[in-house]
């Protein structure tokens, strides 16, 4: 009798002992995914943020020359020259030729 209770308590710590091993593992095994997942998404987010910068920075540059090109235009010789250039007009007694580009 005493070894039925003795073999019945080995049994019963096995069982303890392979239920705790299982949970462990079932516990590290899903930490482990939890922060592979988490890893993944913060990578993505710097992917994300290095390319937002690098947008950032063109639009600042496409800013840049924007006002630039605002200021130019307060400048009335500027508006005559660019006018005079791009759509061929002219000053009084000037003509124009155009020179075809190859």
């Amino acid at each position: 009798m005493a070894k039925r209770k003795n073999k019945k308590s080995r049994q019963i710590k096995k069982r303890r002992i392979l239920f705790l091993g299982l949970s462990s593992v079932v516990v590290i095994v899903a930490t482990i995914f939890t922060i592979g997942k988490y890893w993944v998404e913060i990578y993505d987010k710097y992917q994300e943020k290095k390319e937002l910068k690098k947008q950032i920075y063109a639009l600042k540059e496409k800013e840049d020359a924007l006002k630039s090109d605002a200021n130019k235009l307060q400048d009335p010789d500027y508006i005559a020259r660019y006018a005079r250039e791009k759509y061929l007009y002219s000053k009084d007694g000037e003509f124009i030729l155009q020179i075809p580009e190859e």
